[in-house]
């Protein structure tokens, strides 16, 4: 796995790389101490992990982490602050994990075990960390229903549940582990597993309703073959 470390002071870039060097075997890529050439960095090159400092000048790191979202390919954000406060905000732009500064050695080696693990794993993650009404909720990634694009967000159905993170779909999907999930239109993902009714619907394409909600999910045209296949129609 690769990395970046995104951060206006030298000295916590110094301690950041003396852990990652030591205590992983996660190779840095880059070090930037100003947001905006990060940026540029990361919308022409693959990373797999982004370490990112929230207060920066110019392009604060919450921000950078939205627009990091936006991209077809998104990488893991690690945020790194001395402000415990901004934890909520870090979450909802998907962050993997929280750190605060001064670093302790104990939790910046478990993010980095962690880190690795999710690499040396076989199939996707199981559970993700979903945030709703200033709670963190542990939800298995099975019990998601569908998700859908509101704009900048993703809304995501757990039942009859709702939360909302900031993120593509196309980058939310790639979360998802290909057998269940199906990304049957532009803006939708359903889980093949929680399908109950299929329904014709204009231009040879179908609607499908799920189980526990009333909700009409659509399949798009260009997506009818390959749905079709995955549902054995």
């Amino acid at each position: 796995m690769n990395c970046i470390i995104v951060d206006d002071e030298l000295p916590a870039i110094q301690e950041l790389r003396y852990f990652i060097e030591n205590f992983s075997a996660i190779k840095i890529q880059e070090e930037f101490e100003d947001s905006l050439k990060a940026l540029k960095y990361i919308q022409k090159n693959k990373t797999d992990i982004i370490f990112l400092d929230i207060n920066m000048p110019k392009l604060d790191g919450l921000t950078l982490g939205k627009v990091i979202n936006t991209l077809d390919e998104i990488p893991i954000l690690v945020f790194i602050s001395a402000h415990k406060e901004f934890a909520l905000d870090a979450f909802q732009v998907a962050a993997f994990d929280y750190i605060l500064k001064p670093y302790s050695e104990a939790r910046i080696v478990s993010t980095l075990n962690r880190l690795e693990a999710l690499k040396n794993s076989k199939s996707k993650k199981e559970k993700i960390s979903l945030w709703k009404d200033d709670k963190l909720y542990v939800v298995n990634i099975k019990d998601i229903s569908y998700c859908k694009s509101d704009e900048h967000d993703i809304i995501i159905y757990v039942g009859k549940e709702e939360y909302r993170i900031t993120s593509t779909i196309s980058g939310f999907y790639e979360r998802l582990p290909e057998e269940t999930f199906f990304r049957c239109h532009r803006s939708y993902i359903v889980n093949l597993d929680r399908i109950i009714e299929i329904i014709p619907w204009f231009n040879s394409t179908y609607v499908v309703r799920l189980q526990d909600l009333q909700h009409e999910i659509p399949i798009s045209r260009q997506n009818i073959a390959r749905f079709k296949q995955l549902m054995g129609i």
